[in-house]
């Protein structure tokens, strides 16, 4: 499957700010498809045709950096934006290690997403 030139998935397992998320990013012209947990985004194929995933460290089941790193394992190169509501400078740390062109701390501007997003567009 191509990639969009906008589709940006979302895993969050809070439906509220997934909610959130979905409406700021179409507001900003990005197309979004939702997911609340890792595992059904991989089972969504989506990763072949999106352009980034905005991505909840902390999900039930697979967290997000087993997610990351089963992707990267696949050979896939979707940019990450992770979120997170812990501040824990050693989850930062796995994160960045295992690549991201985002790590945000909950809540955050809006700005900072779309800023990593904008990030995303260049690779």
């Amino acid at each position: 499957m191509p990639k969009a030139t906008n589709l940006v998935a979302i895993v969050e397992d809070d439906a509220a700010v997934r909610k959130s998320l979905d409406r700021l990013l179409r507001a900003n012209g990005y197309a979004t498809c939702g997911f609340a947990t890792a595992e059904e985004f991989l089972q969504s194929g989506i990763a072949e045709s999106a352009i980034g995933l905005v991505l909840d460290i902390h999900l039930p089941g697979m967290s997000g950096i087993e997610l990351r790193r089963n992707l990267l394992a696949a050979g896939s190169r979707l940019p990450v934006v992770f979120m997170t509501a812990v501040a824990d400078e050693a989850v930062r740390a796995e994160a960045h290690a295992v690549g991201c062109v985002g790590y945000l701390e909950k809540p955050f501007e809006a700005k900072r997403l779309t800023d990593a997003l904008e990030r995303v567009k260049q690779l």
